[in-house]
C-alpha cells in the first residue's frame, strides 16, 4: 500500500470505490482522508481497449502502456566486427532476451491483459509451433487464466518443454496448416476459449509493433529495418512503426528460400500459401495473413531470401561475434544482409533478433545440412 501524489488520469466510480487506469498500473482507491491505493495484482486496462483494426499511431503508443508493466525493454546491441563483415552499421534489437525468449510476448500480452473479464473467465486458444504458443502460456498464467495449445507433432521439445512449464494445456496434431486450424476450431468448440491467433489479428500486430517503435525511438534516422517474415505480426507491426514514427526507414523481410511464400507473395501480389517448408528456421514455415499481408503489401520495400547456409552462417556469427543465443529464425535477417550486401552497404540498419528459444542439444552447425 503506498500512498498518491497528484492527479489520477482516467479516473471512474464502481459504487464506493473509484478505480483509475493510468497506463500503467489499475489501482483501487479508498477517498477516507488521504489517497491511499493498493496495487493490484493483474495491471489491466478497461475492458474493451483492445485493437480491433488496422493499429494507427495512437494505438501504438496506448499498446506500449498497457504492456509496459509485463514486457522487458529489450537491449539494442551493436558489433563492429559484424559491422566490417557486412559494410553496414548495424543495430540489433535483443527480442532475444525477452520474456517468454522472443518478441511474441508483446502481442501475446497486449491481447490477453485486453481482455474483459468476462472473456478471460473463458480461457485462450491457439495454434502454434512455440514462440507463441510459450507467450501466450506465460501471458495466461500471469493473468491466472488457461491457455489452450495446439502443437504440431514436430514442434521443437524445447518449446514443448517451456509451453507445458509456463502451464499451457497442449493438444498435438499433425503438422499442417489445415490439421492446425481444425484441431484448433475443436478446442474452441469445447472450451469455449477466446482464439488469439499468432499473427493474423490486430491486437497482437499492435503489440509487436512496439519492438521497432522502442528500436527506433532509441536509434534516430535508421536507414533501414529488416525482421523475419513468417506470418507476417512482426514485419507488419514494425512498418506500421516505421511509418507512424520514421519515415526515412526503408523496411524489409527477411525469409528462408525453402519456405518463400512472403517473396511470392509480395511479387505476385497475391497471397500464396507455404507449400511443404523445408527450412530450419522453425519460427517462419507458416503463411502470410489476410491482415498482415496488405500492411506488408503497402509498407514494404522488399521481401528479401536467403539460404538454409547462409542461415546457419549468421546465427554462428551471432552465437561467435556478439556472445549471444539467438534461434534460426532471428539469424535469418542478418543471413539476408549477408547475402543483398549492395542493399545495406554503408546504411544504418536496424535488425530485430526474434527469439532465442533454441535446443543446446542440436546446434545446426553441429548437423549435416544441404
Amino acid at each position: 500500500m503506498g500512498r498518491v501524489m497528484g492527479k489520477l488520469p482516467m479516473v471512474w466510480e464502481t459504487g464506493r470505490e473509484v478505480v483509475g487506469w493510468s497506463g500503467l498500473r489499475a489501482f483501487n482507491c479508498w477517498l477516507n482522508g488521504p489517497l491511499w491505493v493498493t496495487i493490484i495484482d493483474h495491471i489491466l486496462p478497461p475492458a474493451g481497449s483492445h485493437v480491433t483494426m488496422k493499429p494507427g499511431k495512437n494505438d501504438i503508443l496506448r499498446v506500449r502502456e498497457v504492456i509496459g508493466p509485463y514486457v522487458h525493454r529489450t537491449p539494442v546491441y551493436t558489433c563492429q566486427a559484424l559491422n566490417r563483415i557486412t559494410g553496414s552499421e548495424l543495430f540489433f534489437k535483443c527480442e532475444n532476451f525477452q520474456k517468454g525468449g522472443a518478441f511474441k510476448f508483446r502481442g501475446a500480452s497486449h491481447a490477453v491483459m485486453t481482455l474483459s473479464p468476462e472473456d478471460a473467465k473463458r480461457g485462450v486458444a491457439t495454434h502454434s509451433s512455440g514462440n507463441h504458443a510459450q507467450a501466450l502460456s506465460l501471458a495466461a498464467r500471469m493473468r491466472g487464466i488457461q491457455a489452450h495449445i495446439v502443437m504440431p507433432e514436430t514442434a521443437p521439445g524445447i518449446k514443448v518443454a517451456a509451453v507445458e512449464s509456463y502451464g499451457g494445456q497442449i493438444t498435438f496434431c499433425r503438422p499442417t496448416l489445415a490439421d492446425r486450424e481444425a484441431t484448433l476450431e475443436r478446442i474452441i468448440k469445447e472450451t469455449g476459449a477466446v482464439e488469439v491467433h499468432p499473427y493474423n489479428d490486430y491486437r497482437i500486430i499492435a503489440g509487436q509493433a512496439t519492438a521497432a517503435a522502442e528500436l527506433l525511438e532509441e536509434c534516430k534516422n535508421m536507414d533501414c529495418l529488416i525482421t523475419p517474415v513468417g506470418g507476417g505480426g512482426l514485419l507488419s507491426g514494425s512498418i506500421l512503426s516505421t511509418i507512424y514514427f520514421s519515415e526515412v526507414t526503408k523496411v524489409y523481410g527477411a525469409e528462408p528460400e525453402q519456405a518463400n511464400d512472403a517473396w511470392q507473395s509480395f511479387r505476385e501480389k497475391k497471397l500464396i500459401p507455404v507449400r511443404n517448408p523445408q527450412t530450419i528456421a522453425d519460427g517462419l514455415r507458416t503463411s502470410l495473413g489476410s491482415r498482415t499481408f496488405p500492411i506488408i503489401m503497402d509498407g514494404a520495400e522488399d521481401i528479401l531470401t536467403t539460404s538454409e547456409a547462409r542461415i546457419i552462417e549468421a546465427m554462428q556469427l551471432i552465437w561467435e561475434r556478439m556472445k549471444i543465443i539467438v534461434e534460426p529464425s532471428a539469424a535469418v535477417p542478418l543471413a539476408a544482409i549477408l547475402d543483398h550486401p549492395d542493399v545495406f552497404a554503408g546504411k544504418k540498419t536496424g535488425l530485430v533478433l526474434s527469439g532465442g528459444n533454441v535446443d543446446l542439444h542440436r546446434l545446426p552447425w553441429s548437423e549435416q545440412v544441404s
